[in-house]
């Protein structure tokens, strides 16, 4: 029995109900379907990190840790950016942790953008950016990616800026194409932003993830951009613990001290425990440097897996994603692909079309090879069992 409300209330996202993430996710559930839908790892993380992590518990560093993060982490996290990018963050007003990625991107939309406001995102985009735009009383602007390079249409970007425009979205590398920015892309966004106050708000949480040698063009590479710039980042996805829910910000002083104020009252501070074991971790490279060449034998091993499948798979730079077309053999919607893969093979996957607001449909569905050797396997080998129809 459930519970009826008598209160009258107005909702302010009543076109957002069930996710077609949570649809899948139940859906997988009932079949017992394979799990290559979900962008987080199924394997453990380093039993080291655990040990660090057990190692600050039972010191007793169970308590609130400071407000923008445990300074240990903070000062490893700015030594990092610093060697890797060439950006010198101030480690007291520049850097905070956040307790997820996903709490910096609200953080940072809530303090900088204003009712009337419009911020102009990409699609296919992470699906919480519009939502939390739109929560400001402000107005998403939504640019399509063009379809199947994912290339940003600079021109088109330069033709949607008006004097409304507070801030534009960025997601390098991206979720879910797998594509990344390149020096010219930032090149032509410091051109497009030049003598403005329209900030850049950089989703980076796949940025040791890129493959084939590719540098990772992050915001602070560009001292221009940086001066206009969040940053937004995870140490869940670089360390294969997304359930620890630790991300971190970086910005300006004057842009991060909106941030922070936001901050305090959504969520005061992050774990301090993990934020302890992640100050340690930072401070040996490898722990991150060698992700990019990890990923990538999973992502050539799944590549290879579905060469006998019926799809035809798009070239991904980065992330844990790559995209899988059936254009040429179904003119199923990408939706009753994904749910009759479910149903009839036992594969999990996500169509593309979640990843837009309008509910564009290219054919593609995204696969996640952020997974062991055996689940990329049994994937694969169901993929290819699949008919035209």
């Amino acid at each position: 029995m459930t519970l009826s409300s008598t209160v009258t209330h107005r909702s302010k996202l009543p076109d957002v109900g069930t996710t077609i993430f949570s649809v899948i996710g139940q859906l997988s559930a009932q079949h017992d379907a394979i799990n290559l839908a979900q962008g987080a790892p199924n394997f453990p993380c380093d039993e080291a990190l655990i040990a660090s992590v057990n190692q600050a518990m039972r010191a007793d560093l169970n308590q609130y840790a400071p407000m923008t993060g445990h300074p240990a982490l903070k000062e490893a996290l700015a030594e990092k950016v610093r060697t890797l990018y060439g950006q010198a963050y101030d480690v007291a007003s520049e850097v905070l942790i956040t307790a997820s990625a996903s709490e910096g991107l609200y953080a940072a939309i809530s303090g900088l953008v204003h009712a009337g406001d419009e911020v102009i995102f990409f699609e296919p985009a992470f699906d919480s950016y519009a939502p939390v735009v739109r929560l400001q009383g402000a107005t998403p602007i939504a640019l399509k990616l063009k379809v199947p390079q994912f290339v940003i249409d600079w021109d088109e970007v330069r033709a949607a800026i008006t004097p409304r425009t507070r801030m534009i979205i960025i997601n390098t590398p991206h979720n879910p194409s797998g594509q990344v920015l390149s020096a010219e892309d930032l090149a032509q966004l410091a051109a497009l932003t030049q003598n403005s106050d329209i900030i850049v708000l950089s989703d980076e949480v796949y940025e040791h993830i890129l493959f084939d040698g590719r540098r990772h063009h992050s915001m602070a590479t560009h001292p221009e951009l940086a001066q206009r710039s969040v940053i937004v980042s995870s140490f869940g996805k670089t360390f294969h613990v997304t359930g620890w829910r630790v991300g971190y910000c970086l910005a300006p002083a004057e842009l991060m001290n909106e941030v922070v104020k936001v901050h305090q009252f959504l969520m005061y501070a992050a774990d301090t425990p993990m934020q302890v074991a992640f100050a340690d971790w930072l401070r040996e490279p490898s722990h991150y440097r060698s992700l990019a060449g990890f990923y990538q034998q999973k992502r050539d091993l799944l590549a290879s897996l579905l060469q006998e499948s019926p799809f035809e798979l798009l070239p991904t730079a980065g992330s844990f994603f790559m995209l899988a077309s059936y254009r040429h053999f179904s003119d199923e919607s990408d939706s009753e692909m994904v749910k009759r893969l479910i149903i009839e093979h036992g594969v999990a996957t996500i169509p593309l079309s979640a990843f837009y607001t309008d509910g564009t449909d290219n054919r593609l569905i995204r696969l996640s090879f952020a997974k062991d050797e055996a689940t990329l396997q049994a994937g694969a080998q169901a993929l290819c069992l699949l008919k035209a129809r």
